[in-house]
């Protein structure tokens, strides 16, 4: 067989392997929650098995969180996917999250403004538009007449391509336009590069690594590069409004752990992703190539900062796109920073001030 053909199927495979151990994370974690009501003794957290939610992968899986919970007894379920924990939410099944952007906006303005509250950052940054070497793409100038792969339908990816598209003059076949966007798992994005059914996909971490390593790509965007100083919040912290209000002192211990998980991690970069690595296989039964894991590390930030002004510029995207509510969407009281700066001022660290929609342009 053709050592290409070789390669490139080992490299489905790889990708698919992923894919299904992340799909089978709610079977395999070992603390998956079974509490189905609040309590003032229990703190039910939502994450998933990804680099954004490095935090709580490593936080949890080596016992951090519940040595600083103390008494209180720490249950998780794993997700697959940002709605999914956000349902999981209003569902009562969980009472904090690690999620999105995307998704925390619109559970924000499905409840009404009501039921969620962003009460602190995870990630920054770690998104990258990657394009096939053989593509005939080499700047922004050629992307027009090419088809393109997103994970999701109006997700935080999904947005921040065609956003970058309408910007650069181009419109999108489903507005008359001469570019197509096909949405896909992460893991069949890999399948159509190497098939060339795609030119390009704009996808997150550690796909992108895996696209340039595996499937002849190349990164033609870095999605940092389009934000001011490159800072874009694509993880943060959510609590139920009513867990937040009954359990304040829960939920400061809580977030005690993720701003001194967060400084750990950003201090021992290379112990926090060899430690990361094993709580992902913990939790998947399937590790990733340090070196690749290294590589898509190095495009993230981790924080305590929800970086507030990028989530409601990715609201303005969102709207303008058609994502959202035909009314443009108000976001007023969407952040709670409170106890996040309660937490800070106690460590000597530097409070986060709110920001006003109105100052965000």
């Amino acid at each position: 067989m053709n050592p290409e053909v070789k390669f490139g199927i080992a490299a489905v495979i790889f990708a698919a392997v992923i894919t299904t151990s992340f799909m089978s994370v709610s079977q395999t974690a070992e603390t998956v929650h079974v509490t189905t009501n609040s309590s003032a003794d229990v703190l039910r957290i939502g994450y998933s098995p990804n680099i954004n939610h490095a935090q709580a992968v490593i936080g949890i899986g080596t016992g951090d969180y519940q040595k600083e919970l103390g008494g209180i007894k720490v249950e998780t379920q794993t997700f697959n996917a940002g709605p999914a924990t956000v349902e999981a939410l209003f569902a009562n099944r969980v009472d904090v999250a690690y999620v999105g952007p995307n998704p925390t906006i619109n559970g924000y303005i499905k409840s009404n403004g009501q039921d969620l509250r962003v009460i602190a950052g995870a990630a920054s940054g770690g998104a990258v538009f990657v394009v096939r070497n053989d593509s005939g793409i080499n700047s922004i100038s050629d992307l027009g007449g090419k088809k393109f792969a997103s994970p999701q339908l109006g997700n935080t990816q999904d947005v921040a391509l065609r956003s970058f598209l309408n910007k650069n003059g181009y419109k999108t076949s489903d507005v008359g336009g001469n570019i197509q966007i096909i949405n896909a798992a992460n893991s069949d994005i890999v399948t159509m590069m190497l098939k060339k059914d795609i030119d390009g996909a704009w996808v997150p971490e550690p796909w992108g690594t895996i696209l340039e390593r595996n499937a002849h790509g190349k990164i033609l965007v870095d999605e940092r590069d389009l934000w001011a100083g490159g800072k874009f919040t694509t993880a943060v912290i959510v609590a139920r409004t009513d867990y937040l209000q009954n359990h304040p002192d829960i939920i400061k211990k809580l977030l005690e752990a993720h701003v001194d998980e967060t400084l750990w991690i950003n201090n021992n970069k290379d112990k926090a992703i060899t430690i990361f690595d094993e709580q992902l296989g913990n939790l998947t039964g399937k590790t990733i190539p340090e070196n690749e894991l290294t590589e898509a590390f190095s495009r993230l930030d981790i924080t305590y900062d929800p970086i507030q002004s990028s989530l409601y510029k990715s609201a303005d995207a969102a709207y303008g796109l058609g994502f959202l509510d035909d009314k443009k969407p108000n976001l007023d009281g969407i952040f709670d920073l409170s106890i996040l700066n309660q937490v800070l001022d106690e460590k000597n660290l530097s409070a986060i001030q709110q920001v006003n929609i109105s100052s965000t342009g």
